[in-house]
């Protein structure tokens, strides 16, 4: 999983602070790709009632398995978060 570097950098804006954590192997075979790691993201770190426009949503960046490859159209990326 070369794009994935198996890292996910957590930044706080309220509190202005940030940590990186380690993402288990199994969860990026499982979600391959930039879609399905973000839901995947989105779904474990939002709850249901969270207001769209409260601090408590997240915005959520992922790559596809494919960035840094010479694959033409292999740079692309995601931008997840509950929408209002």
């Amino acid at each position: 999983m070369r794009g994935f570097y198996g890292k996910l950098l957590r930044v706080n804006l309220s509190g202005q602070d940030y940590r990186v954590e380690d993402i288990p192997a199994e969860i990026l075979e499982r979600f391959l790709g930039g879609k399905g790691l973000g839901s995947y993201l989105l779904f474990k770190n939002v709850r249901p009632e969270t207001d769209p426009l409260s601090p408590d949503n997240c915005l959520i960046f992922t790559t596809g398995p494919a960035c840094d490859t010479p694959l033409l159209g292999a740079s692309r990326y995601g931008v997840y978060s509950k929408s209002p």
